[in-house]
């Protein structure tokens, strides 16, 4: 097959592809559409959790190149793939127009995109199948093609899981606890969905008593199902049902409905909790949990329909929590904007959440840091390039400063960077950069040898600094991907400090040497020793 490149129109979906609209009786599928490198790429809508910017992300070492890292989704481990690296197109830097299409496959994995297009309905005939393809891309990552009727534009439908698994074994071993419920993806604010991202907001929109509500994205933390047992808080006002324990921490539950003086309605499996972050002073922000009849949407549209609450609305008793009204299908559906930084009384979420001693607010990662739950483990944090990587404590045997010069031993293998004599040891020193693949870096005071007892052998490690011993909470630690290679696994588990917005990478001590090292350390360390 001939590897000539289509000529793609970049901006305007297929003429097969029509407006969301699915009847009972077709055959037709839905797909989101977004632009990579000038082509144009779909998957399934039906796999698709969210659609949000890219994230701050850490880097994992030895890791595939189209891994871009590690982020923190709502305090979720989210491994970030990069499209143009999957399918080998030129690089670009991330710039404001940039996503992540967040997929589920098992557990949220996500997939950067240069910019999204829209959600389209296809019907099943106009799906053709991937060998009429004539493109320089890898094919076999596809599962067919959108083509419109003059054949000038093509839209490349991805296997998802068959893209993934190539640089992940099992995707599930993201596993984290207490994953968010996904919800519908729809795109609205224009007949084409052709919504400018520079333009845009992203809201998760949901039913009370009728009416349809909705908070922007970067307020809502997670959604999870009403909790069986929930805890009354004695003297509350009406509007709190009670607490809660998600994954360790005291979180308030709060009824829109009685907050917004709405008539009561009993509660059952129908309902969800919406997790909102609400400021508490400049830097703080507390967790509340908002109870809702049901979760409908996560909408992407224009800020041009998004207009300012009506004064006299914002007046009104109950409702000066409404911070915006979106107006969609041309009037018919308004959709309140709520604002979660104001809606609640902080002096009230205090005394929910805690004595005046803060007692009771203390996370269970706070308690296994004052030493009062015994369940967790001890790690030595240091630092590598912009990422914090930890090892267990009782792996270091001391931290010494790197010497001015490291003596380099003739025909000592090529990975050792020199050896230090440590209290009448010959000690061999490796440079972690260098087997991470990090760029090098000039010898400064800040550096620090970290000697580890690997099997039974004193190996030294040259780190940029050391940061602190601290204790984490087993419940804070996720497994990491398992990542094709053998030397993918030398990353373990993610500690995913989400209070603090910090990742720490967990190595595996048994992998930081391969086998092949180990018996060359071997016979190096009998010949010093001779």
């Amino acid at each position: 097959m001939a590897k000539t490149k289509p000529s793609i129109a970049a901006a305007d979906p297929p003429a097969a592809v029509r407006s969301p609209e699915v009847h009972e009786h077709d055959t037709s599928r839905q797909f989101v559409i977004f632009h990579s490198a000038g082509e144009m790429f779909a998957v399934p809508l039906a796999e698709v959790k969210e659609i949000i910017r890219v994230p701050d992300v850490v880097r994992m070492p030895l890791s595939p190149p189209a891994l871009l890292g590690l982020a923190n989704l709502r305090g979720t481990v989210l491994p970030v793939l990069d499209l143009r690296r999957l399918f080998n197109l030129p690089e670009v830097e991330i710039d404001d127009a940039s996503r992540v299409v967040v997929l589920d496959q098992g557990q949220p994995v996500g997939l950067m995109v240069d910019r999204m297009a829209n959600v389209v309905t296809v019907d099943a005939d106009r799906v053709e199948p991937v060998d009429r393809v004539r493109a320089t891309i890898d094919t076999d990552l596809l599962t067919g093609m959108i083509k419109d009727a003059d054949g000038k534009t093509i839209v490349m439908i991805i296997d998802v899981a068959r893209t993934i698994g190539r640089n992940f074994e099992m995707v599930a071993s993201t596993a984290a606890h207490g994953q968010g419920e996904a919800v519908p993806l729809a795109t609205v604010g224009d007949p084409a969905g052709q919504v400018d991202v520079a333009d845009e907001e992203q809201l998760v929109s949901f039913m009370v008593d009728g009416q349809e509500y909705a908070f922007p994205i970067g307020d809502v933390q997670e959604i999870v199902q009403l909790p069986e047992a929930i805890t009354p808080v004695p003297n509350a006002p009406g509007h709190v049902l009670g607490v809660t324990t998600l994954r360790s921490r005291i979180l308030p539950l709060v009824s829109l409905r009685a907050l917004f003086g709405m008539h009561d309605q009993a509660l059952s499996d129908a309902n969800k909790v919406v997790v909102v972050s609400v400021a508490d002073g400049e830097r703080d922000r507390v967790s509340v949990g908002v109870v809702m009849d049901m979760v409908k949407a996560v909408l992407r549209v224009n800020r041009a329909l998004v207009e300012p609450v009506p004064s006299t609305l914002g007046q009104s008793g109950g409702h000066g929590d409404i911070r915006a009204i979106c107006r969609l299908d041309e009037g018919r559906r308004l959709v309140s904007v709520l604002g979660a930084d104001g809606m609640f009384d902080l002096d009230v979420l205090r005394g929910i959440r805690g004595d005046e001693d803060g007692a009771a607010n203390t996370t269970q990662e706070d308690r296994f840091m004052a030493g009062e739950i015994a369940d967790d483990a001890q790690f030595v944090v240091f630092r590598l390039m912009d990422e914090e990587y930890g090892v267990p404590v009782e792996a270091v045997r001391e931290i010494v400063r790197v010497p001015d010069q490291l003596t380099r031993v003739p025909r000592s293998p090529d990975f050792v960077e020199g050896v230090i004599n440590l209290r009448g040891t010959v000690l061999p020193v490796i440079d972690q950069r260098r087997r991470f693949g990090l760029d090098e870096v000039e010898r400064s005071d800040r550096q620090r040898i970290m000697v580890f007892t690997i099997d039974g052998r004193d190996t030294g490690f040259i780190v940029d600094s050391v940061s602190e011993v601290r204790r984490i909470a087993t419940v804070a630690i996720s497994p990491a991907p398992e990542l094709s290679g053998e030397r993918g696994r030398v990353v373990q588990g993610v500690a995913n400090l989400h209070d603090q917005r910090r990742m720490i990478l967990l190595l595996d001590m048994g992998c930081l040497v391969e086998p092949e090292e180990d018996e060359a350390l071997s016979h190096f360390e009998e010949r010093l020793a001779a």
